[in-house]
């Protein structure tokens, strides 16, 4: 019988639950070209405003992943992981992450994103790295994954292309906000690099994409479910973003907060606490660890070491970066034309942040993009960032600015200030809201 992508749409707008034989062609047809763009937008507001069942989104999750390549490592003498986090401000953890696993014999082919909105993208920061690439072709790809233990880079254009179309379509018809549509989005690409296991960091609050914790929540299950259901062992953290995760926001400003992580010079305890229990589920999940208790100590051995410096400094080299990177980032991590204190108007307690507001005065500061063809500023942002309960006053600042000129430094200020609420006590949210493991 004649496939007619109309049909599909019909279906899925009067309410009824799709196929998956039906999800297959209608994807495929799409990456062809004998389904349109606006037949794609027509079924993504059918599925925005109908949903869909989780077998439906398994369905649409691998039809996604088979539109293009999909990795094998098979050849490597390890587990293979990777952690995807939904987004957030100071949120770099990825580059801690990496190495850390790479240095207890874990695998990891990471590929990331760029900034999207307020928040900040790893590919992004990495470009604050001279001369590290953050494309490569697959055979440096394959080679630094294996002889670094672990490689990150940007989606190739034949993994998950058909993902790749559908989001711009998505992104421009007002149906991004789907749960069924974001789960698949995000999980094609991850089950296109062929990984044995996967750890979520789902953010919740003032700078998540989700800022209630049942949103996060229904997102945080709906991918645990869909991935397990298609193959790929996953679970997923709940962590706190009412306030940026790092003391630094801002490309090549995490770029540093990161490398100091590694060799120890200076810790952020919040981030300290998400990454290494993000670590520690993934040890657990691949088996390198009995329990994630025992995950936490490998993975804290691991950086007390040394070893998992050792791995970043190895990655960054074999990507085409310095090799005496941590030795001498002063050198190579430029410093912007304006540095200087921010003070909050007033004093007290910091009782409330706005952290996506933090992470849209990084955009004014030229550290994001407001159109996709914008270039970055790297030297660009804030760090020294205060956090809820930190005493401020008239001597003690809320943050330390970066900027490239005095129009754009006075901006960044105003909204900066406009995101810190002072007051006299500072509510409690925990780190870690919730864990999602399969049913």
């Amino acid at each position: 019988m004649v496939f007619l992508p109309q049909e599909v749409i019909a279906r899925k707008r009067d309410g009824h639950a799709l196929s998956a034989s039906e999800i297959a062609e209608f994807i495929a047809g799409f990456s062809k070209g004998s389904v349109s763009h606006a037949q794609a937008a027509a079924l993504a507001m059918a599925v925005y405003f109908n949903d869909m069942s989780m077998p439906e989104r398994v369905a649409l999750t691998t039809a996604m992943r088979d539109s293009g390549t999909v990795l094998d490592w098979s050849d490597l003498d390890g587990p293979v992981a990777d952690k995807h986090s939904t987004g957030g401000v100071g949120d770099n953890v990825s580059l801690m992450l990496a190495p850390i696993l790479a240095a207890i014999g874990i695998y990891v082919p990471m590929i990331s994103g760029r900034g999207l909105g307020h928040t900040g993208g790893t590919l992004d920061k990495f470009d604050s790295i001279p001369g590290y690439t953050t494309s490569p072709d697959n055979a440096l790809f394959r080679k630094v994954v294996r002889e670094a233990g672990c490689a990150i880079i940007g989606q190739t254009a034949d993994l998950a292309p058909a993902d790749k179309a559908l989001y711009a379509i998505r992104d421009v018809t007002g149906t991004v906000e789907s749960i069924s549509l974001i789960t698949a989005s995000i999980l094609s690409k991850k089950l296109a690099a062929g990984l044995g296991a996967l750890v979520l960091d789902v953010k919740t609050g003032s700078g998540a994409f989700m800022p209630t914790l049942e949103k996060s929540r229904a997102l945080a299950q709906s991918l645990v479910e869909v991935a397990n259901g298609a193959g790929l062992k996953t679970s997923a953290l709940i962590t706190d973003m009412n306030e940026p995760l790092a003391s630094a926001a801002g490309n090549g400003l995490e770029v540093r907060n990161a490398v100091d992580f590694l060799t120890g010079a200076h810790r952020d305890p919040r981030l300290k606490d998400v990454t290494l229990a993000l670590c520690a589920v993934v040890a657990e999940m691949t088996g390198v660890a009995p329990s994630v208790e025992a995950g936490r100590r490998l993975v804290d051995e691991a950086l007390a070491s040394g070893r998992a410096t050792e791995r970043f400094a190895a990655m960054v080299a074999a990507l085409g970066g310095p090799a005496d990177f941590i030795e001498n980032m002063d050198r190579y991590l430029q410093p912007a034309p304006i540095i200087r204190d921010v003070f909050a108007q007033g004093q007290g307690t910091v009782s409330a942040i706005d952290t996506k507001g933090v992470g849209m005065a990084v955009v004014a500061l030229g550290g994001g993009r407001t159109m996709p063809t914008d270039s970055i500023d790297h030297t660009v942002g804030f760090d020294r960032l205060a956090g809820l309960g930190a005493r401020v006053d008239s001597a003690t600042p809320i943050a330390r600015i970066h900027a490239r000129d005095e129009a754009s430094a006075e901006d960044a200020t105003r909204r900066l200030q406009a995101a810190y609420r002072l007051g006299d006590t500072a509510p409690h949210y925990p780190l870690i809201a919730d864990a999602i493991s399969p049913a």
